[in-house]
């Protein structure tokens, strides 16, 4: 596994760390004319080599895979992506240089390694089947719940960023989910107290207590759903995952 940690702090250094932004805004301009896209690639090589500490065949054509697919994936992105569309193609292209890493990983450590993420599949589907559905999907289910107090909601998000309880309701619902899923169900109470001294602390100011019970109820219904997705999720995984 240390390998794939060393793959992947290399990427973290040369993507994040060593690439100054004038280097990011020469290639954004000139493209694959830019020398900057050039030394960027060359930099992920030198890191990836010297991480690994492979100088054998293996290690080497593994350095040239990661080289070649950072150059292209990164010249994809610097070809297609427009100025409204940055920041899906700033996760996609993380994505993709992680995907091609995670296989160079698996290649590497050989074909038991890859049996044994096929034997564990059960287990990700579960716990990834879990995640999705504390996302959107559960957003959708409480906007049914409580449809009948909406209007109240509304009076409240003058001054609110666009979807903000949305995403703040998914965020906590994934943290919860994940503190379950990993053994720490006591931080549950860190973040609902968290929660508490921002939100609550602007409804007591704001005096108005159907907002106040209006927020109570969808946060105990938020937290209800994750810790419930989240316990079936372990009773799945330890009862028939590997049946």
């Amino acid at each position: 596994m240390i390998i794939l940690v060393k793959l992947i702090l290399a990427h973290i250094l040369g993507d994040f760390i060593l690439q100054p932004n004038h280097w990011v805004s020469d290639k954004e301009t000139h493209k694959y004319k830019s020398k900057y896209l050039y030394f960027h690639v060359l930099i992920h090589g030198i890191l990836t080599l010297l991480f690994l500490w492979k100088f054998n065949i293996q290690g080497v054509t593994m350095v040239g895979i990661i080289m070649i697919t950072h150059y292209l994936i990164d010249l994809m992105k610097l070809t297609l992506q427009k100025e409204n569309t940055k920041r899906m193609w700033f996760f996609l292209d993380q994505f993709l240089h992680l995907l091609v890493l995670m296989i160079l990983f698996l290649l590497y450590e050989g074909l038991d390694n890859i049996a044994f993420v096929l034997d564990n599949m059960n287990v990700y589907i579960t716990y990834l089947t879990g995640f999705i559905f504390v996302s959107t999907p559960a957003s959708i289910i409480m906007k049914n719940v409580m449809m009948q107090w909406t209007p109240i909601a509304k009076e409240s998000a003058v001054n609110s960023l666009a979807n903000a309880g949305k995403y703040i309701g998914i965020l906590e619902r994934v943290f919860v989910l994940g503190f379950i899923v990993f053994g720490y169900p006591q931080a549950i109470g860190f973040l609902i107290t968290a929660k508490s001294v921002f939100r609550f602390g602007d409804l007591r100011e704001s005096k108005n207590r159907q907002m106040t019970e209006y927020v109570l109820i969808g946060t105990l219904i938020s937290f209800g759903i994750a810790i419930i997705t989240g316990l079936m999720c372990k009773f799945l995984v330890e009862t028939y995952a590997f049946m």
